[in-house]
């Protein structure tokens, strides 16, 4: 019976600041990021702006404007690329040199 009394006085301190939640944590957190080497993929949209997505193993194409314009993947021994709608519109192979496996 004593959580009771615990929950009503946290529902009492609501003006006291607010603790961060495990989202905010991870925003400002010190471990290290997601790593990803992005060099195999060689096609990059004329005057677009690449941002690279680690967590994801991609990297989006936007327009100077900030419109997405696309994506690329790696897919086993490739790398596929996809104009904003979703199709593919390249497809980029990668030889046994560059995948970095023996």
């Amino acid at each position: 019976m004593a959580v009771f009394p615990a929950i009503a006085h946290a529902q009492d301190d609501e003006g006291e600041k607010k603790k961060p939640n495990m989202h905010e944590l991870a925003r400002v957190s010190s471990l290290p990021k997601a790593h990803a080497d992005f060099s195999q993929f060689r096609y990059r949209p004329a005057g677009d702006k690449v941002i690279e997505q680690p967590e994801a193993q991609r990297i989006l194409f936007r327009t100077p404007g900030g419109v997405p314009d696309g994506y690329a993947e790696r897919h086993g021994n490739a790398v596929i690329y996809h104009d904003r709608t979703g199709r593919v519109v390249r497809v980029q192979s990668l030889d046994d040199e560059n995948t970095g496996t023996e």
